[in-house]
């Protein structure tokens, strides 16, 4: 499991320290627990390994086992099963609001899943801020009242942070000769490792962030890496706590001080949990394994060098990875309308775009991740999550960051010396791919402009150019 891609390092100690606590918290409760640690003696180092060496040590009768969340390890226990001379049984999880194949039934017949319409079905089923079949206020989504960029006065507090000493996993990882990415404060670790630690980042969310929780969740600043997001993503991701009661005990804290938490700040979390998060699950399940290979406008270019240092003149990229290798942690904005925005113009392959997401952040399961970078992201499925691709040129940016303020780069230059990449880069990844999109409806007007462009030439060359020296951007 630390082997499958190159895992951040905060993110496998943070899984490492929560599964110890879980041991300790289940042998305290009076269970009996068999931990095997990783350097173990009797660690087989393999998963059907450990488990044929308990059966024989137990003389276990029967199998049983709860629905893992990856496609990977679903097949690799159904095939131990079946090798298996002995009865065997499966459950599912209380991990998720909806059931594996759920999503498929509600698209059944349908060639692409609207999330929207799936949040409203998610809203009613488990009737949250609904009247009946309507939503409490008339109005089922906020999205447009939660984009703005970070106001130079936004008051934004202090972030709840913890400070692990998990020295001794670090040591673990590196007599182990296990290869990671990033850093870590080994002796200040700031994630939660336990329930109640992740009931403490809820709590804290509610009270500090969650009133001005939606307005500024599309922004991005080099100062504020984590704005007013919940940082809930790991604890709920690795099973400390379940988006249910997440987003119960939110919309009850809004219910308590709706004159300082508007319906835009609770409907936009609450979005995020039941929507997106339940829906990209779903769309998992759907798709798997064939979403894995998809690959729509065939790209085949490989990550350039400085995904993994860094070391861009590209503010905006500069800044999105460097916080990723030093906090394992980028919010959805980052991930997608920087590194993601760049990787889909420059045309690199999915199956990199993928091993580098899965790696990187600490919330990172292939469910939720290969969705949002395949399909949200990439646009590799062709249509099955988005309605288009996600592409911007600098224009956006620079509205929702201060990123271009301080770059080597000019936001406002297509061509010539410090012209901005994503502006060339932009026309280029239509120019391109003319063929596939020209019908999508929902951007007929960037070919109206492209053809009416004067300069579309030099633009197209100038990409060219960038494309060609893309390791010196």
């Amino acid at each position: 499991e630390t082997d499958y891609v190159q895992h951040h390092i905060q993110k496998i100690v943070a899984f490492f320290g929560a599964m110890r606590n879980f041991s300790e918290h289940l042998i305290n409760q009076g269970h009996q627990v068999h931990y095997l640690a990783l350097d173990d003696e009797q660690n087989c180092q393999s998963l059907t390994g450990n488990l044929h060496v308990l059966i024989e040590k137990y003389d276990i009768a029967q199998f049983e086992y709860l629905l893992p969340d990856e496609y990977r390890l679903d097949e690799q226990l159904k095939a131990f099963c079946a090798s298996l001379d002995m009865p065997w049984k499966v459950c599912d999880t209380e991990h998720f609001m909806t059931a594996r194949h759920d999503l498929a039934e509600f698209f059944k017949g349908k060639k692409t899943f609207v999330m929207e319409s799936f949040y409203r079905h998610m809203r009613k089923q488990y009737d949250i801020m609904m009247v009946g079949n309507e939503p409490l206020t008339g109005q089922w989504n906020y999205d447009q009242d939660n984009r703005d960029s970070l106001d130079q006065q936004a008051d934004l507090p202090e972030r709840l942070h913890f400070q692990h000493d998990v020295s001794g996993l670090v040591k673990l990882l590196d007599a182990s000769g296990i290869e990671v990415l990033g850093s870590i404060n080994e002796k200040q670790f700031r994630w939660p490792l336990n329930r109640q630690e992740s009931l403490m980042v809820l709590d804290h969310f509610l009270q500090v962030s969650l009133p001005a929780f939606g307005k500024y969740q599309d922004a991005m600043h080099t100062q504020h890496a984590y704005l007013n997001h919940s940082l809930l993503s790991f604890s709920l991701n690795s099973k400390m706590l379940s988006p249910l009661e997440v987003v119960t005990k939110a919309v009850n804290h809004w219910k308590e001080h709706q004159e300082v938490i508007s319906m835009a700040q609770i409907e936009g979390f609450v979005r995020q949990i039941i929507g997106w998060r339940e829906y990209m699950r779903g769309v998992y399940w759907a798709e798997m394994p064939m979403y894995k290979s998809l690959n729509f406008f065939e790209h085949q270019a490989d990550l350039p060098q400085w995904f993994w240092t860094g070391k861009t003149k590209m503010n905006c990229v500069h800044h999105a990875i460097t916080q990723s290798l030093d906090k394992a942690y980028a919010h959805h904005i980052q991930r997608l309308m920087i590194t993601g925005n760049f990787a889909l113009l420059a045309g690199i392959h999915p199956d990199a775009i993928d091993r580098w997401y899965l790696g990187i952040y600490i919330d990172a399961i292939e469910w939720v991740e290969i969705t949002n970078t395949r399909g949200m992201s990439q646009y590799a499925d062709g249509g099955i999550v988005g309605t288009k691709p996600y592409v911007s040129s600098a224009n956006y940016i620079h509205k929702m960051s201060n990123y271009c303020g301080s770059c080597h780069y000019s936001s406002s230059k297509k061509v010539g010396e410090q012209a901005c990449p994503f502006n060339s880069l932009y026309w280029h990844f239509y120019a391109r791919h003319q063929d596939k999109l020209k019908k999508n409806p929902r951007i007929g007007m960037a070919y109206r402009t492209l053809d009416k462009m004067k300069n579309k030439e030099a633009i197209l060359q100038q990409a060219e150019e960038y494309l060609a020296n893309i390791e010196d951007l």
